[in-house]
């Protein structure tokens, strides 16, 4: 028998941990290009990126735990609700879950025979799944989802400030924007092959959207470093 894979079950921490290493990459290295456009020492720079570093990964953390939090929040008030609706009305849940069946194709003699069955083996997570659209693999993790968000953001914030440790004064700026931008494609292109798309659209995707960030932080800090 041919084995399928999938990529669905990495779609909880995938999202967070993309989210949280591009975020880390193209808002350190714009805040590095932005204070090195601004013609600051190498000192300033570096610290500047580190606590870029350090509040951006608190704040991916907080983020992400708070905006999951609130999902399983809501999955929680949903699943009280079915717990409810089987000791108020048992068999119109039973109906209620078969009507489901027979919208997907199944006659209604079909259907009210996989719901009844269903439901005497797991009518929670029969309701949590089919009515709801809550399963294992796609269910909330705050932490999990806070961790990997804050970890990853690290990791993206990194390069920049690598480049910028070892990047000599004169290229600084360049070097910067050139390595973020590599680093940016790889992503792009990482992400997308975990997540089973193409990798070219997934490095073009972020390559854009990070050089246009770094485009305009790095211009502004330009501008407001300039005496006027």
């Amino acid at each position: 028998m041919r084995k399928e894979f999938h990529n669905t079950h990495r779609t909880g921490w995938l999202r967070a941990a993309v989210l949280g290493a591009n975020d880390g990459l193209v808002s350190t290295a714009s805040l590095v290009l932005g204070v090195a456009s601004a013609e600051a020492s190498r000192g300033s720079v570096l610290l500047a990126g580190i606590a870029g570093l350090v509040a951006g990964a608190m704040a991916m953390a907080a983020g992400e735990y708070v905006s999951v939090s609130s999902q399983a929040d809501t999955e929680k008030a949903d699943l009280e609700i079915e717990l409810k609706g089987f000791e108020l009305d048992d068999a119109a849940e039973h109906a209620e879950l078969a009507e489901i069946y027979v919208q997907r194709g199944l006659t209604i003699e079909l259907a009210r025979q996989v719901a009844d069955q269903l439901m005497e083996f797991d009518a929670l997570g029969a309701h949590a799944r089919d009515e709801l659209g809550i399963s294992e693999v796609l269910k909330a993790r705050p932490l999990q989802a806070a961790g990997a968000s804050a970890a990853s953001f690290v990791l993206g914030a990194a390069m920049p400030l690598l480049v910028t440790l070892v990047a000599p004064d004169r290229y600084l700026g360049e070097l910067i924007a050139a390595a973020s931008l590599v680093f940016l494609a790889l992503l792009g292109a990482v992400a997308a092959h975990a997540g089973g798309a193409s990798r070219i659209r997934g490095a073009v995707r972020v390559l854009v959207w990070g050089a246009l960030a770094m485009a305009v932080t790095a211009g502004v800090g330009h501008w407001i470093g300039t005496p006027v």
